[in-house]
């Protein structure tokens, strides 16, 4: 038994969210220049990575449809995986030097123009809010789509930050928050996009997927009163939402192929309805001596 599922994300939303963050990437920049802000710089640097996000995830997405064939038997169904992988990384990497550079700017403070940081702040709050509620959708369900609304989502939260700064430094002076603030928002990256590599790592590396236990999985399997005991068993995902399953049976009588064919059948249902596992490859074996651990 085997349902295959894939979610189309919709490119004129996913299009028009890249048109809006390169507005916001070009407006920070030119901004944080002018006003000497790292914290506006940061939140550019951070919003140019959602533009690269964004890229990434539409053509991953799209080559994740394409049909399997002889070359590529698993067709490009981790090509999803690679980009939440890629892009999670990306925004680690920039964290760590906003962090370096946000030190550098506490030992060697600077007065910053706050008027072009609590506007252009604004502007990032706005598109970027509007940018989420476009993905919102395409998020549910979909790995390498999460990875990028998390981009837009935590941009929300930096450019609220971004302006809180600009507002203190624009009534009390106090500009050494600016790099605080720069620090903050990368320290929050880092937390935020840690999850999403430690999940996509897992799947490339075939562990067995979080909340499955191989133990009740294999108790599942010998309560069929046919089987003598599973062994050689690996459980895995093939990409966000695709759990496989492998292993060798051995049964307690010799068998016809149609009555194994009848307890597979069986099987299959009971695992895709408890395990939520699409599917299955069963090697059949009886009097075999081979090694019986579970775990080859």
């Amino acid at each position: 038994m085997s349902e295959h599922h894939h979610h189309d994300v919709s490119g004129k939303n996913l299009f028009i969210t890249i048109v809006l963050n390169v507005i916001i990437t070009l407006s920070q920049i030119v901004g944080g220049i002018f006003s000497g802000s790292l914290a506006l710089l940061s939140d550019a640097m951070h919003n140019f990575s959602d533009v690269l996000a964004l890229v990434i995830a539409y053509v991953a997405n799209r080559l994740a449809a394409q049909p399997n064939n002889e070359s590529k038997t698993f067709g490009y169904k981790r090509a999803e995986i690679l980009a939440a992988l890629f892009n999670a990384s990306v925004l680690i990497g920039i964290a760590i030097f906003l962090i370096i550079e946000a030190f550098h700017k506490f030992y060697h403070p600077e007065v910053v123009n706050s008027i072009w940081v609590i506007g252009l702040g604004t502007l990032s709050i706005v598109l970027n809010a509007a940018s989420v509620l476009l993905i919102k959708d395409d998020a549910h369900g979909n790995m390498n789509m999460k990875a990028a609304y998390l981009h837009l989502l935590t941009d929300v939260m930096t450019s609220v930050a971004v302006v809180g700064g600009g507002l203190l430094m624009y009534y009390f002076g106090i500009f050494w928050v600016d790099p605080l603030i720069s620090m903050l928002i990368a320290l929050y990256l880092i937390w935020a996009s840690f999850g999403l590599v430690k999940e996509s790592s897992a799947i490339l590396m075939q562990f067995t997927p979080e909340g499955i236990d191989v133990e009740e999985v294999v108790k599942s399997i010998e309560e069929e009163k046919e089987i003598k005991d599973v062994h050689h068993i690996h459980i895995w995902k093939l990409n966000d939402h695709q759990i496989n399953l492998e292993a060798h049976l051995d049964f307690n009588e010799d068998i016809s192929l149609s009555e194994s064919n009848r307890v597979i059948d069986k099987l299959e249902k009971k695992l895709h309805d408890t395990f939520d596992v699409e599917h299955t490859t069963f090697q059949c074996e009886y009097g075999r001596e081979d090694s019986k651990n579970v775990i080859a």
